[in-house]
């Protein structure tokens, strides 16, 4: 990995909410065509750093590179223009509930001027991938909890992005559909070389995608190694997690 070009550059990371510390000094890199999830328990800063990577949050202190620049000397336009190589399923869902799914899945591509034709082929490839072939005239309120998670997982990769950040994708989904999930990320991965950062409670999805597996525990990066080797790690919070252990230095708050 080390001879990778660096796609997302992480230095120093602070963010607080009022006297609550979200992050507390985080430095990682994510490099070009690499799958990384990070896991951790509620509340231990995933999200925040996730949105921190987008610019939809900025840092108390440190910075954030994507490609190289430098998110802080962005104006408005340009980066509203750069999120534009990023796709984005975020755990609240964040579906259009006027629109249908078929009208949610499409409306990237609108906003990018996509020819009619392409768009209407991309739907129906996107909705193919998530096997929601059958679904594309239904309103949000009418599916299920996992059905939206799989529209919003088919929006985030309509316009085949160089970066993929996902919140909890396998959320709310049965095991098969988890696998195709799972699946899917990878197809991404290997087929447009695209990065993709993952935030999971799923140990079974982050052995499976993951390239790298980071650990996040009262805002600092406690661990990251590939998955044979967080398997062998002996830190008792990583320990903990990965064996759902309802006693240990996470649940004292060490």
């Amino acid at each position: 990995m080390i001879d990778r070009e660096i796609k997302i550059h992480l230095e120093g990371i602070e963010k607080s909410f009022g006297e609550k510390v979200v992050l507390a000094g985080i430095d990682l890199d994510v490099y070009q065509g690499e799958s990384l999830v990070l896991i951790g328990g509620s509340g231990t800063g995933k999200s925040v750093l996730l949105k921190h990577m987008i610019g939809l949050i900025k840092p108390d202190r440190g910075k954030v590179e994507v490609d190289g620049q430098d998110l802080a000397t962005l104006d408005y336009r340009e980066i509203t223009d750069f999120r534009r190589h990023f796709g984005m399923a975020f755990q609240e869902g964040a579906l259009f509930d006027s629109m249908t799914v078929w009208q949610n899945i499409a409306f990237p591509l609108q906003r990018a001027r996509r020819p009619k034709k392409q768009i209407r082929d991309r739907v129906a490839h996107c909705l193919e991938l998530v096997r929601l072939q059958d679904a594309e005239e239904k309103m949000p309120s009418e599916l299920s909890g996992g059905m939206r998670r799989r529209v919003g997982f088919a929006r985030a990769i309509a316009l085949e992005p160089q970066i993929l950040l996902l919140d909890e994708p396998t959320s709310g989904l049965d095991p098969v559909m988890s696998a195709v999930v799972d699946e899917l990320i990878l197809e991404l991965k290997n087929d447009l070389d695209a990065t993709t950062v993952t935030i999971t409670h799923d140990m079974t999805s982050a052995f499976n995608i993951g390239d790298r597996i980071g650990m996040l525990d009262q805002g600092h990066l406690i661990a990251l190694a590939t998955p044979d080797e967080y398997k062998q790690l002996t830190d008792p919070r990583v320990r903990q997690f990965l064996h759902r252990e309802a006693h240990g230095p996470l649940s004292k708050g060490l």
